[in-house]
């Protein structure tokens, strides 16, 4: 990478320790280990958006699972009040005959 601006920033001689020593064993300058974690980075803020998206998504799902169970208990009293119908159908043509 071409050299470009310099940007200079205060740690303490532990973070450098902690910074040199992480960009060595990912076999990385440590600017482009800098470079990568601040591009990487996302702030509070998006985090509290991705969890209220989390949360709509799921409270969708979970309405859209009740609506399934809804359907299945409908569907289910459904089939047996065919099938009592049909049921009473056979029994009719049975006396009938």
């Amino acid at each position: 990478m071409a050299a470009g601006e310099r940007i200079v920033m205060q740690v303490t001689a532990q973070e450098k320790k902690a910074i040199a020593s992480k960009a060595k064993r990912l076999g990385m300058s440590i600017s482009e280990l800098m470079r990568q974690g601040a591009a990487s980075y996302r702030a509070a803020a998006d985090d509290e958006e991705l969890g209220s998206l989390a949360d709509a998504a799921r409270a969708a799902a979970e309405g859209a699972s009740a609506s399934i169970d809804e359907s299945l208990k409908f569907i289910e009293a459904s089939n047996k009040r065919i099938a009592a119908m049909e049921a009473a159908a056979k029994r009719a043509l049975r006396k009938a005959a």
